[in-house]
């Protein structure tokens, strides 16, 4: 890039470096405000770690009743398969390929245990939103 001596600098640098650089601090901040919130307590972690497989559990959490109990595999069930429920609906829990779980309330967030999923789940649907289908 040839410039004169005299030109500004915002003219030798360029609107395309420009643009570029303030496309980079957006997503920086972007990035550190997604962090920030992550850490702040919702139940998500970014990389979750898988737990050491733990058993059955019912407890209330904010309110709402959340039970699980870890599935036999078989019958074509993988091993770490889990029935899991939301005030007596079934909510839908996955095993990911890192061992951490997802539940269908929230595809995006990996939880270390069934457990944590059902409170993730219970944190998204927030105090007036149940889960749809058959009470169990």
């Amino acid at each position: 890039m040839t410039a004169r001596a005299g030109t500004p600098l915002t003219h030798r640098v360029g609107r395309r470096h420009l643009l570029g650089v303030a496309a980079v601090a957006t997503l920086t901040a972007v990035g550190v405000l997604r962090g920030a919130y992550t850490r702040r307590g919702t139940g998500r972690t970014d990389h979750a770690r898988p737990a050491t497989e733990e058993g059955a559990f019912e407890e209330t959490y904010r309110g709402r009743h959340i039970q699980g109990v870890p599935l036999a595999s078989g019958d074509g069930r993988a091993p770490g398969d889990w029935h899991v429920t939301v005030d007596g609906r079934r909510l839908g829990v996955m095993r990911r390929a890192d061992g951490s779980y997802l539940s269908m309330v929230d595809h995006y967030a990996a939880y270390g245990t069934p457990r944590e999923a059902a409170r993730g789940a219970v944190d998204e649907l927030g105090a007036g939103e149940a889960l749809r289908g058959h009470t169990h």
